[in-house]
């Protein structure tokens, strides 16, 4: 069984574990976690609202050069999605279609769409099974 299937009794579990990750890999890349999250489920989407505020090297260079941040902010989010793919699968076993993700640097929220080849409540069903 893969090493995050087993501490799932419930998608309220699952919730907390995609949080995790999404917090985890904020940490390692941006050196914070984020202020707050909302994590919402239907069917085969996974959306992520998060307050993220903003990197200070970032800010700074958004001051002066806009267009510059927003190429180092699109650079920075496709090394996310990467990561963020990589462990979700590795732990879960659930393979991901898609990761759409985007970052508004004024009001400082990130939101997240995570498109799975199956509906989340199946994925669980099946484990259930097991």
């Amino acid at each position: 069984m893969c090493k995050g299937v087993e501490l799932l009794n419930s998608l309220d579990d699952f919730k907390q574990e995609v949080i995790k990750i999404n917090n985890q890999i904020n940490k390692e890349m941006y050196g914070r976690g984020l202020d707050w999250q909302k994590i919402d489920i239907i069917g085969d989407k996974i959306i992520i609202v998060a307050l993220n505020r903003r990197i200070s090297v970032l800010k700074h260079v958004d001051e002066k050069d806009a267009f510059t941040a927003r190429l180092m902010d699109l650079a920075l989010l496709n090394e996310f999605k990467i990561k963020f793919k990589k462990e979700f699968e590795d732990k879960f076993q659930l393979k991901i279609r898609t990761v759409l993700k985007d970052y508004d640097p004024v009001n400082q929220l990130a939101g997240m769409m995570v498109i799975t080849v199956q509906p989340v409540e199946n994925f669980l069903n099946n484990l259930d099974n097991l």
